[in-house]
């Protein structure tokens, strides 16, 4: 009887350890993930070590559907969910997909500002963990992702920079970023998430 026991727990334990390690890697997501009506909040702030605010507001994202096709609405544009949800072909995406824990990759994005200004942010980055994070908006399983690198502009400026990413695979998106450039600190969390 003991041994019987003993059989059914270790198979539980590995049943459990099994399911763990999947829930682990998080692949890109796709169309049908998304409903329409949800909708991200996310308040932002960015300060410099003297206390100079040079970044205060709101962003939101919102899935609505026009002819029976789904589009992310922002504050700028209406983007279809398809164009958003391509598989990414970048060797230097913002994430590497499948997330999981341990996985490193090299960031890299060429810009240009609204006022002209190009400019380049090259970043390694690293999947440090996976584990519970809370912002305003809640608390969810997220991967805490790290950016270490510079980022540089056509008017001379560079400076190093360390972003951290907690990203929530149940909410598609990132819930908090935090990004620490020279002497400015920038912070944006979640603060809504709701569902219509």
């Amino acid at each position: 009887m003991r041994s019987c026991y003993l059989v059914c727990l270790t198979l539980l334990l590995c049943s459990l350890c099994s399911l763990a390690t999947q829930s682990d890697v998080t692949q890109q997501p796709k169309l049908a993930d998304y409903r329409e009506g949800e909708t991200w909040v996310w308040k932002y702030q960015g300060v410099t070590t003297a206390g100079e605010i040079r970044a205060d507001g709101q962003d939101s994202k919102k899935i609505i559907s026009q002819n029976g096709e789904l589009f992310m609405q922002t504050a700028a544009k209406v983007i279809p969910l398809a164009a958003i949800v391509k598989p990414v072909q970048s060797k230097t995406p913002r994430y590497s997909w499948p997330l999981q824990v341990g996985k490193k990759w090299t960031f890299e994005e060429h810009w240009t500002s609204d006022d002209g200004t190009t400019g380049a942010t090259i970043q390694d980055a690293e999947v440090l963990s996976f584990k519970e994070e809370t912002v305003p908006a809640g608390t969810f399983m997220a991967y805490s992702i790290r950016y270490k690198g510079k980022i540089t502009n056509s008017r001379g400026f560079s400076a190093d920079t360390e972003d951290i990413h907690l990203y929530a695979p149940k909410l598609k998106t990132f819930i908090k970023l935090t990004q620490v450039q020279s002497d400015y600190l920038y912070v944006e969390e979640l603060i809504k998430y709701s569902e219509e």
